[in-house]
C-alpha cells in the first residue's frame, strides 16, 4: 500500500473515530450523571465531567417511586407479540402480493403502500376508538393491537419473494404441494435474512414507541419504559440525576439485546438496506 493509500485508511478511521465519540460521549454523559448530585449536574463553573462521589441513591429514589418490573414486563411483552404478528401476517400478505394472482391484486398492494405514506398518527384515534370498543384499554392487547399487521414489513417481504425464482414453486407443485405447503416449506425458509430484518426494525419501533401507550394505557403499571420515561421526565424535570438515572434503566435491556445479537442486527440491516 502506497503513502497515499495509508493516508485514506488513516482519514478514514479518524472519521469513523470522531463519529464514533459524538454517539458515545452523550451516552456516558447520561450514565455519569446519573451518579451525581443536582448541583454537580447544573455546575458550568466549573464544568464537572466525572461525579466526585458515586451516589447510587438516585437509583433507590427512582426505582422506589415506579413500577419498573411492570415496566420491562410491558415493554417486552408488547415487543414479542408484535414481532410473531408481524412476521406471520407480513409474511402471509407479501407471499399474497408477490407470488400469487387474484382479481385487485394491484390496487389492494397500492393501499398498502399508501398506508406507508400517511403519519402513523392519523391511524390514533380509530385505533383507540376500536381498542375502547373492545374494553382492552391498559392491557397488553392495547399495546400490541397497532402491531397486529404492518405494512412495511409486508413491503419489505414481498421484495424478498419477488426475487426468488419461479422454478422452485413449479417443483413443489410437481411434488403434490399445495399452495400453503409450498408458501411453508419451501419459499418462507428462503426469506430467512428478511424476516430477520423485520423482526430487528419492529423490535425497535415497538421499544421506542411512546405515543401509543401513553394514550392508550393510562395506569401507571400498564406504562411501557418509553411511555413511562416520558411521565418520569415531567415529575423530574430539574432533578436530572434521577431523570438520568431513570433513561439508563430503561435503556440497559436494548443494549443488552444487541449485544447478544449484534451479528443478527447487522445482517439484518445489511440486507435490507435500512439504517436504525
Amino acid at each position: 500500500m502506497g503513502l497515499r493509500g495509508k493516508a485514506a485508511r488513516a482519514a478514514a478511521y479518524l472519521f469513523l473515530a470522531t463519529g464514533a465519540s459524538l454517539m458515545i460521549i452523550p451516552l456516558l454523559w447520561m450514565v455519569l450523571t446519573s451518579f451525581k448530585t443536582v448541583a454537580e449536574s447544573t455546575s458550568l463553573n466549573p464544568f464537572i465531567f466525572f461525579p466526585t462521589a458515586w451516589h447510587w441513591t438516585n437509583y433507590a429514589r427512582v426505582i422506589e417511586h415506579n413500577h419498573f418490573f411492570a415496566f420491562y414486563v410491558n415493554t417486552f411483552a408488547m415487543m414479542f407479540f408484535r414481532i410473531v404478528c408481524s412476521l406471520l401476517f407480513s409474511a402471509m400478505a407479501a407471499y399474497a402480493f408477490a407470488r400469487l394472482r387474484f382479481p385487485g391484486r394491484d390496487f389492494l398492494f397500492g393501499l398498502v403502500l399508501f398506508q406507508m405514506m400517511v403519519p402513523t398518527q392519523i391511524f390514533i384515534i380509530p385505533q383507540y376508538l376500536m381498542v375502547d370498543a373492545l374494553g382492552m384499554r391498559n392491557t397488553i392487547f392495547a399495546l400490541v393491537f397497532p402491531g397486529l399487521v404492518s405494512a412495511f414489513g409486508t413491503f419489505l417481504l414481498r421484495q424478498f419473494f419477488l426475487n426468488l425464482p419461479r422454478e422452485l414453486e413449479e417443483a413443489a407443485k410437481l411434488d403434490g404441494c399445495n399452495i400453503g405447503q409450498t408458501f411453508v416449506r419451501v419459499m418462507l425458509p428462503l426469506t430467512k435474512s428478511g424476516l430477520v430484518a423485520l423482526g430487528i426494525f419492529t423490535a425497535l419501533f415497538a421499544y421506542k414507541d411512546m405515543m401509543w401507550p401513553m394514550i392508550i394505557n393510562t395506569r401507571t403499571e400498564a406504562a411501557t419504559l418509553a411511555s413511562a420515561l416520558a411521565k418520569i421526565q415531567s415529575a423530574f424535570s430539574v432533578h436530572y440525576p434521577e431523570l438520568m438515572a431513570a433513561s439508563v434503566l430503561a435503556f440497559w435491556p436494548m443494549l443488552l439485546v444487541y449485544l447478544v445479537f449484534q451479528k443478527q442486527f447487522v445482517e439484518g440491516i445489511a440486507t435490507s438496506g435500512g439504517k436504525l
